[in-house]
């Protein structure tokens, strides 16, 4: 009887530990997709700022006859931002290009591991591009840009910052495989 109730008891223990970790888990994915809320508003805004920009430069340029001197840099910058923290925006919900062919044709097992295969590479790469981007953007802050005057760093500082959301894009992607794993057993 007593060996019966050790069984027991270490069953019930590994029970909540498991729960604890999936409780974890879901706090993780949540945390990252409230970040990608965030981001979102932020992309909105940046595309919004590009938008009025270059209107505005449009109607100076050919309506008034003179352009602002600073509007294409803020736009170009606005555009520079908007496709690294675009990417990884869409990479959190499956919204970029992909050959999806094995994927497809494997079966669950097998798909899943090459859920999880690539969201471990796409970590590897946010990594070297979020440490070499560093590097860059440490390398330009010195430099200005030629119209606004402020540091490079603002534009390259956009490798990095897109480097480190698509990093936490594809813990919540694995994370989320785990959480949604649980819920299917």
């Amino acid at each position: 009887m007593a060996p019966l109730m050790t069984l027991r008891t270490a069953f019930h223990k590994q029970e909540i530990r498991r729960s604890r970790m999936h409780d974890a888990l879901r706090i993780v994915v949540r945390a990252v997709d409230g970040v990608n809320w965030l981001v979102g508003w932020l992309l909105a805004a940046l595309l919004l700022v590009m938008s009025v920009l270059i209107s505005w430069q449009v109607f100076a340029r050919y309506v008034m006859g003179s352009s602002l001197s600073f509007s294409e840099e803020v736009s170009r910058f606005s555009m520079v931002w908007m496709a690294m923290l675009g990417a990884a925006y869409a990479y959190r919900y499956g919204s970029l290009i992909a050959v999806d062919l094995l994927t497809m044709l494997s079966g669950p097992k097998i798909s899943r591991i090459l859920r999880l295969t690539v969201a471990a590479a796409s970590c590897l790469f946010a990594f070297v591009l979020l440490t070499q981007g560093w590097a860059l953007t440490e390398r330009v802050a010195s430099q200005t840009a030629p119209s606004t005057r402020v540091s490079m760093a603002w534009l390259y500082g956009s490798m990095p910052a897109g480097a480190a959301l698509i990093f936490l894009n594809a813990i919540a992607i694995i994370a989320q495989d785990f959480v949604d794993e649980r819920k299917a057993a």
